[in-house]
């Protein structure tokens, strides 16, 4: 079985070690049925970052999360 849903991406720019990876809470990616509900979780938690300039210069160049649309695949594994 496949389902579309939307998670969060974060983002660094950084010159030394670029990155991005899945928002978690407590170990699993979070996951929303709209783009817009995955908008307004980023906000309220996330929103942050677009006032420090701080966090968005070097060494840290953190970028606002961005809404992600995902493919998720479950399969049934082993026996029963």
């Amino acid at each position: 079985m496949k389902i579309q849903r939307w998670a969060v991406l974060f983002r660094t720019r950084s010159r030394t070690a670029p990155a991005e990876h899945f928002l978690c809470e407590r170990g699993v990616p979070v996951l929303f049925r709209t783009r817009q509900e995955a908008r307004k979780w980023t906000k309220e938690y996330y929103g942050y970052i677009r006032e420090r300039q701080d966090l968005r210069a070097e060494p840290h160049c953190w970028r606002i999360p961005t809404p992600v649309k995902v493919m998720i695949t479950v399969e049934q594994t082993g026996g029963g």
